[in-house]
């Protein structure tokens, strides 16, 4: 039977949530930094080529790292709470020999 998770807790959940937002207005910022100097160095290599393809580098680089931060951000606030720790799992039972 899995134990209960410490994001039951409405105080921890609260605190473990700041905490991932607050990493992801970092890497909000971090991701516009790395865009401006992606199309910094686009326009040196390519000088003033189609604004589509500045917004479309501008999407894709954006898009990938505020989706990087944000999944690896959840993965990182599950297993810093304990809520990795608290499902049931009868596969790795029957695989592990620890037990």
């Amino acid at each position: 039977m899995p134990g209960p998770s410490q994001l039951d807790d409405p105080l921890y959940a609260g605190i473990a949530w700041s905490r991932y937002w607050r990493l992801m207005r970092w890497m909000s910022g971090l991701t516009f930094l790395c865009v401006i100097a992606a199309l910094g160095f686009l326009y040196y290599l390519h000088g003033l080529v189609s604004i589509h393809m500045y917004i479309a580098a501008a999407g894709g680089i954006g898009f990938a790292l505020l989706l990087t931060s944000a999944l690896m951000g959840l993965v990182f606030m599950s297993n810093g709470t304990g809520h990795d720790d608290c499902i049931d799992d009868p596969v790795s039972r029957d695989i592990s020999p620890d037990e």
